[in-house]
């Protein structure tokens, strides 16, 4: 008989609903008994109602005491991931969490090693590496066809910034933002990162820079295995949410385009036009959301450790404060420079 998982999901915003709809509808063998949000209005019990989802909750404990629940899924906001995860762990329920698991690395480092003691299994949300296209990528180099990498260049450029509000709580655009870069660069590399050097200006909106964030970057990355990384991003490309990913290796080079909204193309006399790439993350990524939670149950279902893990999630975070770090003080920062 095929296991049955039963969930209960902490967060029900917008990434929280998405995940609760391929659960429903996408993710097999699978029972959602309870989702637990700080706000419980009655927009979110019309939801839940609609898609039968029985309980609704304001506590979490509810969740973790609940004998029957064996994952829980946590997206909730960032302040809360690492306690959360410590509390599932506790409780022996495996974890799926949306990055980042914090943003001090001590509490990191804290909460890892409660997952490893409590024996439980804990993946993170860094969902671009189910994209299919960038999987693609990623088999071009594993299979050897790309030969061993030596350039790896990303292109992550948001359609326009969030608000103001926003960024000043968001950790900074190498936290909030750079940090899928970190991930797919470390993904495709086959290595981590050893050095970054990060540049960066106030060149779209000037309230970013009283906000004291930047939302224009480049960084460079050194790997173990001696490639390098070439990451740019900005906070608005008027055109869409344009996402490339590149890697050059000793037998080739292997390329991800933008995707357009459909195969359509318009010739006439004057041009030949295509219709825009997907104007953001919902639309170009909808897909990779429901492959990673397929991807995270069936290792549950295998026993096998689910990638991204835990440790993914600390190196990603220790890039991040390196690059800030580096962006700071104008030079090369090394990695161990942050891990202490």
């Amino acid at each position: 008989m095929v296991k049955k998982f039963v969930v209960g999901v902490i967060g029900a915003g917008r990434i929280g609903k998405l995940h609760i709809e391929n659960l429903l509808r996408k993710v097999p063998d699978i029972s959602l008994k309870i989702i637990s949000d700080v706000n419980v209005d009655d927009k979110l019990k019309q939801w839940a109602d609609e898609r039968g989802i029985l309980k609704l909750t304001t506590d979490s404990n509810e969740i973790f005491s609940d004998p029957e629940i064996d994952v829980v899924l946590i997206a909730s906001s960032t302040d809360t991931h690492a306690n959360y995860i410590q509390e599932a762990a506790k409780s022996k329920k495996h974890i799926f969490c949306e990055k980042p698991i914090d943003v001090d690395i001590d509490r990191i480092k804290k909460t890892l090693e409660i997952v490893k003691n409590e024996g439980v299994k804990l993946m993170v949300g860094f969902n671009r590496r189910f994209d299919r296209n960038f999987m693609r990528v990623h088999e071009a180099i594993s299979s050897g066809q790309v030969g061993t990498p030596q350039i790896i260049k990303i292109t992550s450029r948001d359609p326009a910034p969030p608000p103001i509000e926003y960024i000043k709580v968001s950790g900074g655009i190498f936290l909030d933002m750079t940090i899928h870069d970190w991930d797919m660069a470390r993904y495709q590399a086959g290595s981590e990162v050893e050095e970054v050097y990060a540049s960066g200006a106030v060149l779209v909106d000037p309230e970013i820079g009283k906000a004291g964030d930047i939302d224009t970057a480049v960084a460079v990355l050194k790997f173990r295995n001696g490639a390098i990384g070439i990451i740019d991003n900005t906070r608005q490309a008027v055109y869409g949410y344009d996402q490339r990913v590149e890697v050059f290796g000793s037998r080739g080079c292997v390329l991800a385009d933008n995707e357009a909204t459909n195969t359509v193309r318009i010739y006439t006399a004057d041009c030949t036009n295509i219709d825009k790439i997907p104007y953001f993350f919902l639309e170009r990524y909808v897909e990779s959301y429901a492959t990673e939670l397929k991807y995270f149950f069936e290792c549950l279902k295998n026993n096998q450790i689910p990638y991204p893990n835990g440790d993914d999630g600390l190196q990603n975070v220790l890039v991040a404060m390196a690059a800030q770090k580096s962006y700071e003080e104008n030079r090369p920062v090394k990695i161990s420079e942050v891990d202490k």
